[in-house]
């Protein structure tokens, strides 16, 4: 049902700020449940931080806790969606391309295996199908592996999508629910009745509506402060290689045990680790990197150099492979490490749907899902209350709060 708002005259019931493949899960989420919805992105749809992933649903990267809880819900969404998007969609339409090739988790040390054996088991607790395996059954599943693999663990839960297939496709079902999506519309400030948020003015003209989602990955926090409002959400950079089309040889997302530890660092500082998996077109994608340096778009010889050696340390034959390009692009990183879903603290009729990081793909769902369910007033899939605008990790950064270095809280 649409959202009544006491009467206020409204464009749309809900204008979402951002049509990457969150903004396009709440969209679906949504307008499927009735809301009037309009998307605004100032570039072309999927075409930042979604069009420079890898497509990741992951589980195997994830300690126990809220974003495991969430990541868990949204695997059985994204197993759903591949077959409702198809059907709804038609063959004409791309295929989201969602494979469950599972994930194999590698480490070349006794150290890094006992510490890799105690984070499976954690995660075994939390409901995770993690299957400990000796190196001779890792080099059952992939058969190229370095002869310094000590042991692994086999994740079957883990799985992909193209992510700008996947987010043009839930746009699509967007659309066909009656929602609208307009691109080249830069939000550049806020419309206000009586202190409460009543739609945005932008470089196309206002657009009024009941309530405003921001959904625009790492450039959340801009958008935040345009509207009036706050949120320490900060660009991570990461870089890809993309070796030339081959026979597929490598079966499954593998990565190094040290991939985790990266994943939920607080420096602002270089990590990489080896993280590789092949596409269905013949490709191999190798990552990853991590850096906190602004929104700075130069490629780095030297991180990839890093990258590179660290995938032919998992993948020998790696190092007689040719690279057809690189690219880089900006994850949405919050310094608790979980996303921001739901109401803002502070301003009435503003919501957030960000700060993923680099889960964006595989959380996008839930995301959707447990957006609806808070701003539609529906029962939630989980408990929304680890993921709120107001949880005390962000209201101790808040610029006025006790104690609190102001500036070095800002994105």
């Amino acid at each position: 049902m649409p959202v009544d708002r006491g009467g206020v005259d409204v464009t749309a019931d809900v204008v979402i700020v951002g049509a990457g493949i969150v903004g396009a899960a709440c969209a679906r989420s949504l307008a499927r449940a009735g809301a009037r919805v309009t998307v605004l992105d100032r570039g072309a749809a999927a075409s930042a931080t979604s069009a420079h992933g890898e497509g990741n649903l992951l589980v195997s990267d994830k300690g126990p806790g809220a974003e495991l809880e969430l990541a868990r819900v949204s695997l059985r969404r994204w197993a759903e969606l591949a077959g409702e998007l198809a059907d709804e969609l038609g063959p004409r339409f791309p295929s989201v391309e969602h494979e469950a090739k599972g994930g194999l988790v590698v480490v070349t040390s006794g150290d890094g295996l006992d510490g890799l054996r105690t984070f499976a088991s954690a995660q075994r607790a939390a409901g995770v199908e993690a299957v400990e395996l000796t190196p001779g059954q890792a080099r059952e599943l992939e058969p190229d592996l370095a002869p310094g693999v000590v042991g692994a663990v086999h994740y079957p839960q883990d799985a992909q999508v193209q992510p700008v297939a996947a987010a043009e496709a839930l746009l699509a079902s967007a659309r066909r629910a009656g929602a609208v999506v307009r691109t080249g519309v830069e939000v550049t400030g806020p419309l206000l009745d009586g202190g409460r948020l009543t739609g945005v003015s932008t470089t196309q003209g206002d657009v009024p509506a009941g309530d405003v989602v921001v959904a625009a990955g790492p450039w959340s926090g801009d958008v935040a402060r345009r509207l009036g409002s706050w949120l320490p959400v900060r660009p991570r950079r990461g870089m890809v290689l993309v070796t030339t089309p081959m026979r597929q040889r490598i079966r499954h997302k593998v990565y190094d045990g040290d991939y985790f530890a990266a994943t939920q660092s607080a420096g602002a500082e270089l990590q990489t680790s080896a993280v590789v998996e092949s596409t269905q077109g013949g490709t191999v994608l190798i990552g990853s990197s991590r850096e906190q340096v602004g929104f700075d778009d130069r490629l780095r010889a030297e991180v990839l150099a890093q990258m590179a050696r660290r995938a032919v340390a998992v993948f020998p034959f790696l190092a007689r492979t040719g690279v057809m390009r690189t690219y880089l692009g900006f994850r949405p990183y919050m310094p608790d490490h979980l996303p921001v879903i739901g109401a803002d603290p502070a301003l009435a009729g503003l919501w957030f749907a960000t700060g993923h990081e680099g889960a964006g793909v595989g959380l996008a769902p839930a995301t959707g899902d447990l957006l609806a369910a808070a701003l539609l007033g529906f029962a939630p899939a989980v408990d929304p209350r680890p993921y709120a605008a107001g949880r005390p990790a962000l209201d101790a950064l808040r610029p006025g709060a006790p104690e609190n270095d102001h500036e070095g809280a800002r994105p």
